[in-house]
């Protein structure tokens, strides 16, 4: 269905926001009350001015005391004083509580981001959902930023309505004079019934036809997405530095250039245009319309009155003003509610995406904290597939490792390599057999516990434009000369002697001017030394060398097997060279554990797996090395 189109009821409006209100005020405290304090300073100061106004009016056109004047000018002026310093001192409040807002409103997608399972965070419809969130508040700031927005104008638009009839009610009850005639009329109840009925039909006729319009508004939340991506995705790629040779190679930007160019979801030739020009438009010109018909018949009304004696000319200016400000406060409140219901589905969008449930088990004891680091972990026929997929990424995997052992893990593409480390870190649990930590399934240790003896270089490892030492760490305080080991015999020694502010050095030029880049070599032994420097009891390399030349990663994996010490170390590598070394291979192939054993073992088995793909990159280098 449709965004703007789905019926929503106000009860569903109400709950959803009501919700969203306590989220936000968990996250901002203080944001809403300073913000009621501020509206009411700011709805209520012009009626204030109107009153003083109109008593300096009717003093003027009546007995016209000096002394009375002086009391009212002074009144005005002090109020109107006082009223604007308040103001200001509480808009700049509200403005710095606004910009925590704008900030802090994000925790709360970032939040549920890292603490959802891992299934969930993979999963392209969590992705989807995300995008969507931050696609409609783009656009249109559809979403959580409605909340605020429109709390402001309802209590703005509730604070004008009781200023209003403050200043309104003795409209109604100051009589005309019984000598004025035929406008007597103005006296008769049936008369101040129809008048109400009349100025509330219209003052609620102009906000519900602005929602109208509105609802089309919203109603282009689809194409306004798909825009957006397409915008997203190709409008900045001429910026992005990582690019630019490709783009002078392949003149990638006609690429880009033929997608911008049919994009007409923001042009003269799209669906809100059209809209713009035809319905929307229609609706909203209406609405304009009504609120000037309103005006004509307060003025027509409070001039009467004026006329047959029933109040001064300084009270027309009063009831004038306060007529049209309750017409447009009660406006403002009804296109706030109108707002808020477009703004539903947007806000199902976002807990739909806030109440993805954790399925994963947590699990409750505690990692035994071993000194001797005696933690085995077998693989007890374990079969997986990804959440979706209909085929098996892992079938029937039985294997267990020493303690302190090296375990090389080889396979071609595809063959479950990396899947066999996820399911290792417990990013997913299998759907068949068990995964063992001395004897015990690992869904039954604290999540946080179990993951701790894990350090991990993924082969699509990230780092931080942050310093090095902090990247290295993981955190903004740490041990510099821990830091200095764990790059040293990681073998980035070398590059760290050359840089001028050392571990404070700040990686990339995201955040600082004289940030350094590194090479995608370098970053991989920042990445080795991060694993290191976590000193975790067993280290897994899935291929974090993939940028380094053969004996640049033969001499790192070599290295590595020196400084592992007492560490159960697993390494992935399709160059079958770097694990030579390894106490153990064991090789994948789709999904399976075809073959373990030693590498001399190994290659004895002619008509195996890892022999074929031994001798096919042992011929390779071979041949080179004939030419």
């Amino acid at each position: 269905m449709e965004l703007g189109v789905e019926k929503t009821t106000l009860r569903d409006t109400w709950r959803i926001h009501l919700r969203a209100y306590r989220d936000v005020r968990a996250y901002c405290p203080g944001l809403f009350p300073a913000t009621v304090l501020f509206t009411a300073t700011k709805a209520l100061s012009p009626y204030v001015s109107i009153w003083l106004s109109a008593r300096i009016l009717d003093e003027l056109a009546s007995q016209r005391r000096p002394e009375a004047l002086w009391k009212w000018v002074a009144a005005a002026l002090t109020a109107g004083v006082l009223l604007t310093l308040a103001a200001g001192v509480l808009e700049h409040w509200v403005n710095a509580l606004y910009e925590r807002f704008t900030y802090r409103r994000y925790h709360l997608l970032a939040d549920k981001m890292l603490t959802m399972d891992f299934a969930d965070v993979d999963s392209t419809h969590t992705h989807d959902l995300r995008s969507q969130i931050y696609q409609s508040e783009s656009w249109a700031g559809w979403g959580i930023n409605q909340l605020y927005a429109q709390f402001q104008e309802m209590t703005r638009g509730l604070f004008g309505i009781l200023g209003a009839i403050a200043l309104t009610v003795s409209l109604f009850t100051q009589r005309v004079p019984e000598t004025a005639g035929n406008l007597t009329i103005l006296n008769h109840p049936m008369f101040f019934a129809a008048l109400a009925a009349l100025l509330g039909g219209i003052t609620f006729l102009s906000p519900i036809l602005r929602n109208k319009s509105k609802a089309y508004w919203a109603s282009c939340a689809e194409d306004a997405r798909l825009g957006n991506r397409i915008f997203g995705a190709f409008g900045f790629l001429s910026s992005d530095q990582s690019r630019a040779m490709d783009f002078r190679m392949y003149r990638q930007q006609e690429i880009c250039r033929s997608y911008l160019d049919r994009d007409e979801v923001f042009g003269v030739r799209g669906k809100m245009a059209r809209l713009a020009q035809g319905p929307m438009g229609l609706w909203a010109a209406a609405s304009c319309a009504v609120s000037v018909v309103l005006t004509g018949f307060v003025y027509v009304f409070v001039c009467l009155k004026a006329w047959a004696g029933a109040f001064g000319v300084g009270s027309v200016t009063q009831y004038v003003g306060a007529v049209t400000a309750l017409s447009g406060s009660i406006s403002i409140l009804v296109e706030a509610m109108g707002t808020l219901k477009a703004n539903v589905p947007f806000m199902r969008t976002l807990y739909e995406f806030l109440d993805i449930p954790n399925a994963m088990y947590q699990g409750s004891l505690t990692t035994e904290k071993r000194s001797d680091r005696n933690y085995q972990i077998e693989f007890r026929d374990v079969s997986f597939r990804y959440p979706g997929a209909e085929t098996w990424a892992l079938r029937h995997v039985n294997i267990k490792f020493r303690v302190g052992s090296r375990l090389a893990i080889v396979g071609e593409n595809g063959s479950g390599k990396t899947t066999f480390i996820k399911l290792l870190c417990r990013l997913y649990d299998p759907q068949e057999g068990e995964i063992l930590l001395n004897g015990i399934d690992i869904r039954k240790y604290n999540y946080r516990d179990y993951m701790g003896i894990f350090s991990v270089v993924f082969q699509d490892f990230q780092l931080l434009s942050q310093s090095l030492g902090s990247n290295v760490a993981g955190s903004a305080q740490y041990d510099p000369e821990r830091v200095k080991k764990a790059l040293m015999d990681a073998g980035f020694g070398e590059r760290l002697s050359t840089l001028e502010k050392g571990l404070d050095t700040v990686l990339y030029k995201d955040l600082r001017e004289d940030g350094v880049d590194i090479s995608g070599g370098e970053a991989q032994k920042i990445a080795i030394a991060r694993a290191l420097y976590k000193n975790a009891p067993f280290i897994i390399l899935d291929e974090p060398t993939a940028a380094l030349d053969p004996l640049a990663e033969a001499e790192i994996y070599s290295k590595f097997n020196e400084i592992s010490g007492d560490k159960t170390a697993i390494y992935i590598s399709h160059r079958l060279s770097s694990c030579v070394f390894c106490d153990e291979i064991a090789v994948f192939h789709q999904g399976r554990i075809i073959q373990q054993g030693t590498h001399e073992a190994l290659l004895t088995e002619t008509d195996g797996k890892y022999h074929t793909l031994w001798t096919a990159q042992a011929q390779y280098y071979t041949n080179r090395d004939k030419q």
